[in-house]
C-alpha cells in the first residue's frame, strides 16, 4: 500500500467522480482508476459501488476513509513539526479567511520579515472555513464571526467601527453622527444575502428596529463603496469603507455597530511555530497601529 494510493483514494471519496478526481489531481483517468483497482486488491475488499459510469463510496469506502484521512492528517503534522526542528524559515502555513482586506498590510510586514515562510490562502464561506478548521486542514482563520466548535481556541485580533456611508450631497452629509434608524426608508447598498458582513449588518438593523430597502446587493467591499459615491444609495460600512472615494463616513450612536475580527484554530490539531508566530505577530500589528492612532487623536 503506497502514500500516493491513499492520497488518490481520499480525493475520489470525497468526489465520488473519476474523471473530476482525476482533473483535480491532475493525473490521466485510467492511471488513476489503476491505483484504486490497485489499492482495493490490497485492501481485499471494494471500497466503491459501482453502477456504470457512477461511483459511491460503500460501506467498506466509508470505514476505510476515516482511517486514511486520520493517517495523512498525522503525517501532514509531522512534517510541520520536523519544519519547526529545522527553524521558522523553513515553515509553512495555511490560512483561510473571508476576507484579506485587513490582512493585507500585516501580512506583507511578516512577510519582509520571514521570506521564507511558505503561505497557502484560502478565502471562503464561513461553514467552508469551519469545516476546514475542523478537519486541520487549514492552521489559522481570521475572521469577523465566531466559529462555534468546543475544540476551537480564538484570539482577538482587530475591533472595527462600523460606519454610515452617504455620497455627497446626501440630506446627512453634514452629519457628524446619527442613529441607525434616521436612514430608514433610504434606499441601501449591501453585500449578497448570507454574506458574513452582510449577516452582521442585519443584525444592525434588528436592533434599530428597521428592514433596510435594498436596491443593490455586490460582493465586495469596494463595490458597496463606488455606488454610495455614485448616489445609488447608502450603506454600512468598515473603517476603511470608502477610504479611497468621495464617501461621507458617519459614526452610528446607536446600535454599537462594530466588528470584531479573531483568529481561531483547532486545539487538537497541531500549530506550526511559523503559524503561532504569525498569529502573534498580527495581534501585536493591530495592537500598535490603535495605540498610534489613539496618540495622535489626543
Amino acid at each position: 500500500m503506497e502514500l500516493l494510493q491513499l492520497q488518490y483514494f481520499r480525493t475520489v471519496a470525497r468526489l465520488e467522480h473519476m474523471t473530476k478526481a482525476a482533473q483535480e489531481l491532475r493525473v490521466a483517468q485510467p492511471a488513476l482508476s489503476k491505483t484504486i483497482a490497485r489499492l482495493e486488491k490490497d485492501v481485499g475488499v471494494p471500497l466503491f459501488d459501482r453502477e456504470g459510469r457512477q461511483i459511491r463510496l460503500n460501506a467498506f469506502g466509508k470505514a476505510f476513509l476515516t482511517k486514511v484521512e486520520a493517517a495523512l492528517l498525522l503525517l501532514e503534522e509531522g512534517q510541520r513539526e520536523v519544519a519547526d526542528l529545522a527553524g521558522l524559515e523553513h515553515g509553512s502555513i495555511h490560512l483561510a479567511t473571508s476576507t484579506l482586506d485587513r490582512l493585507s498590510d500585516p501580512l506583507n510586514a511578516f512577510v519582509a520579515l520571514h521570506p521564507q515562510v511558505n503561505f497557502r490562502i484560502t478565502q471562503g464561506a464561513m461553514c467552508e472555513m469551519a469545516q476546514l478548521t475542523e478537519a486541520g486542514e487549514v492552521d489559522l482563520c481570521f475572521t469577523p464571526m465566531p466559529l462555534a466548535r468546543t475544540n476551537f481556541s480564538a484570539v482577538s485580533v482587530l475591533r472595527e467601527d462600523v460606519y454610515l456611508a452617504v455620497p455627497p450631497g446626501h440630506r446627512l452629509a453634514g452629519r457628524k453622527s446619527v442613529r441607525l434608524n434616521e436612514a430608514e426608508g433610504e434606499p441601501f447598498i449591501g453585500y449578497q444575502e448570507g454574506f458574513h458582513f452582510q449577516q452582521m449588518n442585519d443584525a444592525f438593523f434588528r436592533e434599530a428596529g428597521f428592514a433596510p430597502n435594498f436596491v443593490c446587493r455586490v460582493d465586495e467591499a469596494a463595490s458597496i463603496a463606488k455606488l454610495v459615491s455614485a448616489g445609488l444609495g447608502v450603506a454600512l460600512v468598515g473603517n476603511c469603507g470608502g477610504a479611497q472615494t468621495r464617501l461621507n463616513l458617519l459614526a452610528i450612536e446607536s446600535p454599537a455597530c462594530q466588528r470584531h475580527f479573531r483568529f481561531i484554530w483547532n486545539d487538537k490539531r497541531y500549530l506550526s511555530k511559523a503559524a503561532r508566530e504569525f498569529r502573534d505577530f498580527v495581534v501585536a500589528y493591530f495592537a500598535n497601529e490603535e495605540k498610534s492612532v489613539a496618540s495622535a487623536s489626543r
